[in-house]
């Protein structure tokens, strides 16, 4: 079984780690060919292609001026503990144990729009390139087109290996997308959480997305591989409603917050 994460706009190289382990992204010759791409780029281009402010252009275009190979822990840092939005905020990686953080290596990945699949320890430099993003490059109109099916292939080869081929899908939409489902071998799982506000339970973003964290966590720590193990997510007041739920969309409830 593995699950999928999106990953966040705000990162963190400064806290401090909690392990010296590391591994490389399996796509990093796609990523250079994409920061080439992104190189040729001013920072009024990339202002205009991702809807930021000046300064954050200029950031963004000094970060891929200084991207340089091979990574290294004193140019890089791992992923799961380089990203720092709300998912991540549920997910706690730096209160992870060693064992635990072993099991997340195997199961869990994070899309990105930069290195397409990325494993909790990959090394990453800072970037922003979101999936959505319409940049033209030397496959198509867009990082949905540069990718294409290689998400896909890559995954299938790591599903291969389970006992269960099962994808507990806990990206965004926006990210999920770049994933063929058509061509993905696998059985594709979607929790969904909803909050309770006037009497009505609904998805409200900001509680979402730390829940989708927060079932990352109670996975690995619970060293969950198959569905029905999912339905006994209970964290921060949230549980399995079977009435609401589908094979393949299970939904978590939670009573409004006083």
């Amino acid at each position: 079984m593995l699950m999928l994460v999106s990953p966040a706009k705000n990162l963190d190289f400064d806290s401090p780690l909690p392990t010296t382990k590391f591994t490389e992204p399996s796509m990093l010759k796609d990523a250079e060919e994409l920061v080439e791409t992104c190189q040729k780029l001013a920072p009024s281009d990339l202002a205009s292609l991702m809807h930021i402010s000046d300064k954050l252009s200029i950031l963004n275009a000094e970060r891929f001026a200084s991207f340089t190979t091979p990574f290294t822990p004193d140019n890089a840092r791992q992923a799961v503990f380089a990203f720092n939005g709300d998912v991540y905020g549920g997910l706690d990686a730096a209160s992870l144990s060693e064992a635990d953080i072993d099991f997340a290596q195997k199961h869990l990945r994070i899309l990105s729009g930069l290195y397409g699949l990325l494993k909790p320890l990959d090394l990453m430099q800072a970037y922003r390139l979101e999936m959505g993003t319409k940049l033209q490059n030397n496959r198509g109109k867009s990082l949905y087109e540069f990718w294409g099916e290689s998400i896909t292939h890559a995954l299938n080869e790591e599903l291969a290996d389970g006992e269960q081929q099962v994808l507990v899908n806990l990206a965004s939409n926006e990210y999920f997308s770049s994933v063929k489902k058509k061509l993905l071998n696998a059985n594709i799982v979607t929790p969904q959480f909803k909050d309770e506000k006037n009497g009505k339970y609904k998805i409200i973003s900001f509680y979402a997305k730390k829940a989708r964290g927060l079932m990352a966590r109670y996975i690995i720590q619970n060293r969950i591989t198959d569905v029905e193990g999912l339905k006994g997510f209970d964290l921060a007041g949230y549980h399995y409603s079977e009435v609401d739920s589908s094979p393949n969309e299970l939904v978590f409830k939670r009573a409004e917050q006083k």
